[in-house]
């Protein structure tokens, strides 16, 4: 039998991986649509143009729209997954010409790689957001065949009756297609008037305003909306408005089972990203950022 050492060099111990693979992983989009990137020419190793089929290594440079890859290997990358309670009046890009605050600016700095956003609230949403530096599972996580849920808790100004809860669980056409509420709910609403009420709304996809724009086609208007749940991840009460913490372990695992993705190996929880976190929340809580506003929702 040959023996591992006795193989040449490039093939004992290949740590390459195929480009797509790479650029998925670093959150530019899906291996399909990397892979057809790659054959219009958009990304370069060691300053050539790639070709479909090429591996890289952490060695090489990698270059994708004109933005530098690090081609880090999954394995010696730790996974890492946080959850951030965003508040109104942030954006979800990195960076903002108008100069408004990012989400981006609250999380914890990465020694490696970036956090990618697994979708996006507009200006005026609050609630939970998922980051992670896995693109491959962003990714996932995002595509309409993921199916899987979002629900919000949203105000209602307006009168809403049980004819116009069936009208948006049974479907509304909107600009771009037909949209619905997989369920709704009546919120605490003790002590809210009868026109001014909560709900909770769930829908399956994560197009732009979608919640807004259901509500809004049936004459009422939106004048809170929080995301709350995404999947079987829920905000924890003690996770504060502007606060974000570290998913575990067993959560993180089983957001790569819901994107039917191979889970990773067992990885322990760092400590360095606890201390960050405790840094986080001793400076909101000196700052008063820490406190909502808000007795019920």
């Amino acid at each position: 039998m040959t023996k591992k050492q006795d193989l040449p060099e490039t093939e004992a111990f290949d740590n390459s991986e195929k480009l797509q693979k790479v650029l998925a992983r670093a959150g530019f989009g899906s291996r399909r649509e990397m892979e057809r990137a790659i054959s219009l020419g958009k990304a370069k190793i060691n300053g050539k143009v790639a070709k479909l089929g090429d591996r890289v290594s952490p060695e090489d440079a990698v270059e994708f729209d004109g933005k530098k890859v690090r081609a880090t290997q999954k394995e010696s990358q730790r996974l890492r997954v946080v959850l951030y309670n965003k508040p109104e009046g942030e954006i979800c890009s990195r960076s903002d010409p108008e100069g408004r605050r990012t989400v981006y600016q609250n999380l914890p700095r990465l020694k490696n790689g970036r956090w990618i956003s697994v979708g996006r609230l507009d200006f005026n949403t609050s609630g939970l957001l998922l980051f992670t530096n896995d693109g491959e599972l962003a990714n996932k996580l995002m595509h309409p065949s993921s199916n899987i849920d979002r629900e919000y808790l949203v105000r209602i100004q307006g009168e809403v009756d049980n004819d116009m809860m069936q009208r948006l669980r049974d479907g509304i056409m909107l600009e771009d297609g037909m949209a619905k509420f997989t369920d709704i709910q009546p919120g605490n609403n003790e002590e809210e008037e009868h026109s001014n009420a909560w709900f909770y709304c769930v829908v399956m996809e994560g197009r732009n305003r979608e919640v807004r724009r259901l509500w809004e086609s049936q004459g009422v208007r939106v004048s809170r909306l929080k995301r709350v749940r995404f999947g079987n991840i829920f905000i924890p009460s003690h996770v504060r408005v502007g606060q974000w913490i570290e998913l575990n372990d067993k959560e993180i695992r089983a957001l790569y089972q819901t994107a039917s993705l191979d889970v990773p190996r067992k990885q322990k929880f760092s400590p360095l990203i606890k201390k960050a976190q405790e840094r986080h929340a001793r400076k909101l809580r000196a700052s008063g950022k820490n406190v909502s506003g808000r007795s019920k929702y």
